[in-house]
């Protein structure tokens, strides 16, 4: 054989190395073979040599290992082979055939033990004529205990090759088990592929089946719908009014048509695959269960306890070969005298006759027995394999025709599932119910679009802004950097390490686009395409979308990407993500109401198109019954957070809305009192004053007024802290010329000023004098001419200031004006986007409104299913109750009440039936009536078996009691039979005198005992019997009683005539001539000697 290949049959072999020992197991008989092999040995190899051995032809071998069949192009290392823990069975491709003949049964030759013939007298050594008696006996003793360790070895050895044969037996059908096992997984993963493969088209099966009768069963109201909704004015014209234009109805209804007719067909189909896979599935749990049905393990059990049985012949073979080697040595201690004083040859015959009763009465019929208990083994072994070939065979032929049906089955599957995903004609019937989707999604699609070039561009502007800020901001800095640094560092070098550059002014420009979009806005889309175009999205049957999907879809702006709904990223734009960090950011001549107003409704737009787009995808999909209960269960809560959420946003507006109104009205009443005041204060500076106390209330009041502007938020609240400041330094500015003139030194008694002001508002001062007697006229005169001077010069720094004053409040003035427009203009748009939040609030209303509706639908729903249990539960009541009451007539004592019982519920069932369930309760009383009837009849038979019972009763009785007596007469007749025999056992023998036999000795006058024989005399007891008998004696005794365990043979001598023997009376040897005729017989005479042994007790 190539590559090393091998094949080693039995017996003693040489161990082969790991990984070079390839195990091959024949499944149809169990026979193992072990090949040396390597990696590199084809497979092809391996099965020639196995038809060499075998005889199985290359062509029909099947070999697998696990699960994976063996090909015989590629070599073992391909199948991680040989390796020590993994084996290969081989399948008989004849074998498998449904017409194959079983392989011939498992014929076993029971071997017999071969028993040694038993020793001839004349196979004894030679013993000395001389010799005694006993020591004859004990060679006789040993010669049949060699003999019976013979027996026993043949049996042994017979034994034991039974029970050898019996574990090769055990060892092929635990191979043949493990060869169903390989079987049943091969058939187990095949029919788990096939499973897996059914379970998943019947899946998709379904789901199609349910998509394609809702597409079908909708197709009318799906024609009505888009004929109802009219299309955009710059959409139409001549032959397109309608959605329903944009389709061939009459085609369409052809198709509808045909993809009716071919679903009926289909599933027809479908449902005849059903059934052929239920019954092959129930072929291959039988297949599986009668595979699993071996009894090896009993088996096994049961040569375990026979392992006994071998330990005991074991222990008897030891016991027989001790008891040889006792009697051996009693023999050559005998014949060497060497036994103790105590111990003579008689006591040593007498125990070995007690070992040979036992050889004979318990050692060889046990190893007899056990020898006969394998052979029993044996046989039984012999049927299980026979009952396991055949088993073997039948089963593997099942399980080809069976893998054949699956691999038809999983043909026929394949072919389904490829004419199921070509059924192109429901994806064009589907357009029908996509189309109104497909409309709606484009009308939010624009106004998507919309939204996003507003926040596109405004964003954009906001970007430029932000660019031009970090532009200068950047400038300054180098600025700063040089005039720190250029003191250290000439020009030159600065500029040649490149410091002296600038960043250049970014220019972001957006080229217009979406000029085409037509003008439609997101309340637009509810008007141009209802939701009654695409039904509501929210219904039960749409509840089988993925979570993820229904969870992002009810948050605005959270759409994520998903297997189940791969949709495109501007078909699901979050402009959470798109605004990024610039929440709150300012778009330029935008407010943050309208950019938030902006992004929601360009989510909202988004989120529309993405239920269109899933409506579509999952529109015809429905959950199973077991789900509909959580389905509305998890409606109900998302309409919950709903409408919590729907609450909380109003709350918010309405608290934001009453925050603006309250702002608008304080901002109203305080531009009227800054209008009241500035025109006060414009007055004021007009008039003219004459005297100085009135020119300081003035600058005072105006002081105060100005003071006292404080108008509260923003850039208002700026505006008038810096005219405040500035009007505060003004007063301060008028009020230094007043304390000048405080300072002055004149008399307030006699003088007083008066003060007026002429038509060009020039200040004129006069001063009267009430009493000047006392000082001169001209320096009086003097005095006076300078005090005017003074104060007209004065007046007049006073005039110029308050002239710089009133034009510095009359620019304030027109300042305040502007930010009074300007608050106008504001509090005008905060109106406008007032008004487009209480829009958006009714939108929201709206949409409430809708939840609540499809809330309200599936608490309907539910109401109507908790009805449907109600229903169930009062029929399964009903139902329990007649139940209760067949269960109490089963339950009555007796078979007669049993059949009243059911007699009577029939009855009353008849009496008791309702409209409403006429039929049930007619038909269970028909069962209870046909139930009732049979009862009786069964009664009636029951008592009829019971008489004809009680009368073989009575027959068994007197029989019986006909056994006992004559059990008790053959137990007297045994029990005589065996007192008989232990009589006759137990009987001294007065005839012919053999071994084992009992006899009885007389002293006669010469003083020898002799025996009582009627045949023949001149049986005398030999001396050893005589000294062991008088040795428990004190003194001779008349007779002596003993089992014989030796007869010699003698002749009488013609030398031997003399006087009459005598004994010596000092107990020595006889004289020579006495000790050769001790018994004083005539010569030629002869004569018997005797040894016998003691008896027991009870024998005596």
């Amino acid at each position: 054989m190539s590559s090393g290949s091998a094949v080693t049959g039995g017996g003693a072999e040489e161990a082969v190395p790991l990984g070079q020992k390839l195990l091959v197991h024949v499944a149809e008989n169990g026979h193992t073979l072990e090949i040396e092999c390597f990696g590199n040995t084809l497979v092809d190899t391996i099965q020639k040599c196995i038809e060499q051995w075998c005889g199985i032809p290359s062509g029909d071998q099947r070999l697998l290992y696990g699960n994976t069949p063996l090909d015989s192009a590629h070599t073992l290392a391909y199948y991680s082979l040989p390796r020590d823990d993994r084996e290969v069975f081989l399948y008989n491709k004849v074998r498998l055939l449904a017409d194959s003949r079983p392989p011939p049964p498992e014929s076993i030759d029971i071997p017999e033990p071969e028993i040694p013939p038993p020793p001839r007298p004349q196979d004894s050594p030679p013993v000395e004529v001389s010799a005694d008696p006993a020591l004859k006996a004990l060679v006789s003793y040993e010669i049949r205990f060699r003999y019976h360790f013979q027996v026993a070895n043949a049996v042994y050895r017979c034994s034991d090759a039974k029970f050898e044969r019996c574990k090769r037996l055990l060892r092929e059908q635990q191979v043949q088990e493990r060869a169903l096992g390989t079987a049943r997984s091969s058939l187990e993963h095949t029919f788990r592929k096939l499973s897996q493969r059914y379970s998943e088209f019947i899946r998709c099966f379904s789901q199609q089946h349910r998509a394609h009768m809702e597409l079908l069963n909708n197709f009318e109201r799906d024609l009505q719908r888009l004929h109802a909704v009219r299309l955009h004015p710059a959409l139409q014209c001549e032959g397109r009014q309608c959605l329903l234009d944009l389709l061939k109805e009459n085609d369409m209804r052809k198709l509808a048509d045909g993809c009716f007719s071919s679903q009926k067909q289909f599933e027809m189909k479908v449902s005849q695959l059903k059934a052929n896979f239920l019954e092959i599935k129930k072929r291959v749990d039988n297949l599986l269960n009668v595979m699993s049905s071996s009894g090896c393990k009993d088996l096994e059990k049961m040569i375990k306890e026979h392992q006994g049985v071998i330990s005991e012949q074991k222990s008897i073979m030891q016991s027989l070969s001790k008891d040889v080697d006792t009697s051996k040595k009693l023999v050559d201690d005998c014949s060497s005298c060497q036994l103790s004083a105590s111990l003579r040859p008689h006591d040593a015959v007498s125990a070995v006759g007690r070992i040979y009763e036992v050889h004979e009465k318990d050692n060889l019929p046990r190893i007899r027995n056990f020898d006969h208990m394998l052979t029993k083994l044996l046989e039984k072994c012999r049927d299980k394999k026979n009952e396991m070939i055949t088993l073997v065979h039948v089963s593997m032929q099942r399980v080809k025709s069976t893998q054949m049906s699956i691999r038809d089955i999983m043909n026929e599957v394949i072919a389904f599932e490829e004419g199921m995903s070509h059924q192109d004609d429901f994806a064009n019937l589907k357009i029908v119910s996509g189309l109104g989707h497909a409309y709606r999604a484009c009308l939010a699609e624009v106004a998507r679009r919309h939204s996003y070039f507003k926040l596109y561009t405004g964003l954009a502007g906001t970007y430029a802004e932000k660019l031009a800020t970090e532009c200068e901001t950047e400038k300054a800095r180098r600025e700063d950097f040089y005039r720190t640094w250029v003191k250290y560092i000439p020009d030159d070098i600065m500029g040649s390490m490149g410091l002296f550059d600038s960043p250049s002014q970014c220019d972001i420009k957006v080229a217009p686009f979406d000029r085409d979009l037509l003008p439609i806005d997101v309340d637009d889309v509810e008007k141009l395409a209802p939701q009654s175009l695409v039904g509501s999205f929210l219904k039960s049957e749409r509840s089988q979308l993925p979570k993820s999907s229904l969870s992002n879809s009810s948050t605005s702006g959270n759409l994520n990407k998903s297997e189940q709904n791969p949709l495109r990223a501007d078909d699901k734009m979050d402009f959470q993500d798109f605004l990024g960090d610039h929440d709150t950011i300012d778009i330029a001549g935008t407010s943050k109401l309208e950019v938030e107003n902006a992004r929601l409704k360009a989510e909202l737009a988004s989120a529309i198109a993405t239920l269109c787009h899933l409506g579509v995808e999952y529109g015809y999909e429905s959950i199973d019954e077991g789900q509909i209960d959580s389905v509305l269960k998890k409606a109900r809560e998302k309409t919950a957070e709903a409408l919590v959420a729907k609450d909380e946003f109003a709350n918010q507006l309405k608290s934001l809305l009453t925050a603006n109104k309250e702002k608008c009205l304080s901002y109203e009443k305080r531009i009227q009192d800054l209008e009241e005041r500035l025109a006060n204060q414009y007055m004021q500076s007009h008039m003219v004053s004459g005297s100085k106390g009135t020119s300081d209330s003035l600058l005072s009041a105006f002081k105060s007024n100005n003071c006292n502007l404080d108008v509260s938020g923003g850039r208002q609240t700026q505006i008038r802290d810096e005219s405040s400041v500035a009007m505060d330094e003004a007063s301060s500015t008028s009020e230094q010329p007043s304390k000048q003139t405080e300072e002055l030194p004149r008399d307030t008694d006699n003088e007083h000023t008066i003060v007026s002001i002429d038509k060009e508002g020039r200040m004129l001062t006069q001063l009267t004098m009430a009493d000047t007697s006392d000082v001169p006229v001209e320096d009086h005169h003097s005095l006076e001419l300078r005090n005017k001077e003074l104060l007209v010069s004065e007046l007049q720094n006073a005039l110029d200031e308050k002239s710089k004053q009133l034009g510095e409040t009359e620019s304030k003035l027109s300042a305040m004006t502007d930010e009074v427009n300007s608050l106008k203009e504001e509090l005008e748009h905060a109106r406008g986007l007032l008004d487009e939040s209480q829009m958006n609030c009714a939108h929201l209303e709206n949409c409430l409104h809708e939840a609540r509706e499809e809330a309200r639908t599936n608490k309907c729903s539910a109401d109507r299913r908790a009805v449907e249990y109600d229903a169930l539960r009062s029929s399964a009541l009903r139902i329990h109750g007649l139940f209760e009451r067949l269960n109490s007539c089963v339950t009555a004592p007796g078979v007669t009440s049993f059949a009243e019982s059911l007699h009577s519920l029939a009855v009353s069932l008849g009496s008791s039936v309702k409209k409403d369930e006429a039929d049930t309760t007619v038909q269970f009383q028909l069962c209870i009536k046909i139930l009732a009837e049979k009862v009786a009849f069964l009664t009636r038979q029951s008592g009829e078996m019971l008489d004809r019972y009680s009368a073989v009763q009575a027959a068994h009785g007197a029989i019986a009691k006909d056994l006992d007596e004559k059990k008790e007469q053959i137990k007297n007749l045994y029990n005589r039979l065996q007192h008989e025999k232990q009589a006759s056992k137990e009987k001294i023998s007065f005839g012919r005198f053999e071994v084992h036999e009992l006899a009885i000795f007389f002293q006669n006058p010469a003083g020898h005992y002799e025996a009582i024989n009627r045949n023949c005399s001149n049986y005398y007891l030999s001396e050893e019997s005589v000294a062991l008998f008088t040795q428990q004696h004190p003194r001779h005794p008349a007779y002596i009683i003993g089992q014989i365990v030796h007869i010699e043979r003698r002749v009488a001598r013609p030398d031997q005539m003399g006087g009459a023997p005598r004994p010596d009376s000092s107990g020595g040897r006889r004289s020579p001539a006495s000790a050769l005729n001790p018994y004083n017989l005539s010569p030629g005479c002869e004569y018997f000697v005797v040894t016998v042994a003691m008896l027991p007790d009870p024998v005596r």
